[in-house]
């Protein structure tokens, strides 16, 4: 495993876990982030990511990127 934000551009990854308290985790899912779901990172600046969840563009910043392990 590891987070989000090593992850390769372009490449779908499966979610395989979701760290942090439970306010994070529950941030998350409203964004659509669950473990066993389908994710990919669209691009990266400055380490914020635009990620592809369930047909949608998403922008996280570095901090939950690092939460979302694949």
């Amino acid at each position: 495993m590891i987070p989000l934000l090593m992850a390769e551009k372009g490449k779908d990854q499966i979610v395989k876990k979701i760290g942090g308290n439970e306010s994070v985790r529950r941030h998350l899912a409203d964004l659509g982030f669950c473990a066993g779901g389908t994710i990919s990172v669209v691009s990266e600046i400055g380490g914020n990511l635009i990620v592809k969840v369930k047909e949608s563009r998403v922008a996280i910043d570095e901090s939950l990127a690092k939460k979302i392990m694949v």
